[in-house]
């Protein structure tokens, strides 16, 4: 099976000096579309079955940081799209330990 990995991080600008809250949200927001992700201490890793579900949930989580109150949010997205062998979190760790 091949599926999309991709780093994501999101930050809300405008607001406050801490942004804990608004990374909760979007990570609520990744729990609740049942993708597996990965919490790192700068981003979170994400595991899609393809392009389209991989841009469905970065657009909930984008969108979470907006109800929270931010005014402007700036996401970044980095892909993996590997088509040649099977592809997770789990095989990108192993491959460097």
């Amino acid at each position: 099976m091949y599926v999309v990995v991709a780093e994501l991080s999101i930050i809300p600008l405008g607001k406050d000096v801490s942004i804990s809250k608004y990374v909760r949200a979007a990570l609520e927001a990744l729990k609740s579309a049942n993708v597996k992700h990965e919490q790192g201490a700068m981003s979170t890793t994400i595991e899609a079955k393809n392009l389209d579900e991989l841009f469905s949930v970065v657009k909930m989580a984008h969108e979470a940081v907006f109800r929270m109150g931010a005014k402007r949010v700036v996401t970044t997205v980095k892909i993996d799209d590997r088509r040649d062998k099977t592809l997770s979190i789990a095989s990108k760790l192993g491959a460097i330990r």
